[in-house]
């Protein structure tokens, strides 16, 4: 799935887009990560990625479709991503998750990686407080630290 810098700069966009897409489902994003190439350096890159915000609402929420919910067992870059959620807190994920999404409309979405179950469940209850606009926007906010750290990992310096 990785590629050094170069080999990122030079590809064919049809072969660096699904790449991107893998790290956030946002075609914006996507194609403006894609327009800036050349990068100079790795920080020139992950710079540009992050910059492509604030995600819209409507963005926002297909790129959440493409995530499974935190505590499910995951594949891809998500099992990774969520190797802090252990089989007591991914139950007790189950009900949070439920009545977040029953308030909100859609899953709950956090960069996980390196965070361990009971931190990530209370951030999940205390964005409960927000109300939906405000959710969506953190949850936006979250999906571009996602998508740069993918990105770092899919990208070899």
């Amino acid at each position: 799935m990785g590629m050094d810098l170069a080999g990122f700069n030079s590809a064919p966009a049809g072969e660096v887009r699904p790449m991107l897409t893998a790290c956030l489902s946002v075609p914006r994003w996507v194609d403006t990560v894609l327009a800036g190439r050349p990068y100079r350096s790795m920080d020139a890159l992950v710079n540009a990625a992050a910059a492509v915000s604030p995600l819209d609402p409507a963005e926002t929420r297909l790129a959440i479709e493409a995530h499974p919910r935190i505590g499910e067992r995951a594949a891809g870059w998500s099992r990774a991503e969520q190797s802090g959620v252990d089989d007591d807190a991914a139950e007790r994920f189950r009900e949070a998750n439920a009545e977040y999404e029953h308030r909100f409309g859609h899953v709950y979405l956090v960069c996980a990686a390196g965070r361990d179950g009971d931190e990530l469940l209370a951030d999940l209850r205390s964005r409960m407080a927000n109300d939906p606009e405000t959710e969506l926007a953190v949850a936006g906010r979250e999906l571009l630290e996602i998508a740069v750290r993918r990105l770092r990992k899919a990208v070899l310096s």
